[in-house]
């Protein structure tokens, strides 16, 4: 645990907001929304800088952010979708990328494929493919076993590869 005197909230920052903000863009596909999402993140750690454990640090800020997220897609679901008119004004105004700034094709398969897994097999994917944390880690962030981690893991990979040959394709 921590005190005021020894918590170094810029680094601790600094070291793990792109993690963060990664983990948060994974989960709701939006940049706005993942900087909303890394933002209150790090304000509920600073409100609870007392008992932050900074071993386990990591962990605990991706678990947080995943609470942040699915807060937001209870509240959604609780507020109702917006109004028609209300969506068009507050719709994302900047210009599309042109054709040599589109994803490539395979990256779309990849990307339509890990959309197609449950949420907690893609979200434990990630955690261990992109952020390379351990099924410990994993299973504290879910709140699920280390043991139900692994099989998550594992259940996504191979439904990403029955997936690529049942389409012959390289994802």
């Amino acid at each position: 645990m921590t005190t005021d005197a020894n918590f170094d909230f810029a680094g601790l920052y600094g070291r793990h907001a792109p993690g963060v903000f990664r983990y948060a863009l994974f989960l709701c596909g939006d940049r706005m929304q993942a900087e909303d999402i890394v933002s209150e993140t790090f304000v509920r750690v600073w409100g609870a800088r007392d008992r932050v454990d900074l071993s386990s640090v990591r962990s605990y800020l991706l678990a947080i952010a995943r609470n942040v997220f699915l807060q937001g897609v209870r509240r959604r679901r609780r507020e109702g979708p917006l109004e028609d008119g209300m969506a068009e004004a507050v719709a994302d105004p900047s210009p599309r990328p042109d054709a040599s700034h589109q994803v490539s094709a395979e990256l779309a398969r990849a990307m339509a494929a890990l959309a197609t897994l449950p949420e907690s097999d893609r979200t434990a994917l990630l955690l261990r493919v992109d952020e390379e944390l351990g099924y410990d880690d994993i299973a504290t962030i879910l709140g699920i076993t280390p043991v139900a981690a692994r099989v998550k893991v594992h259940r996504a990979r191979a439904r990403l590869a029955q997936m690529r040959k049942d389409t012959g394709s390289c994802m």
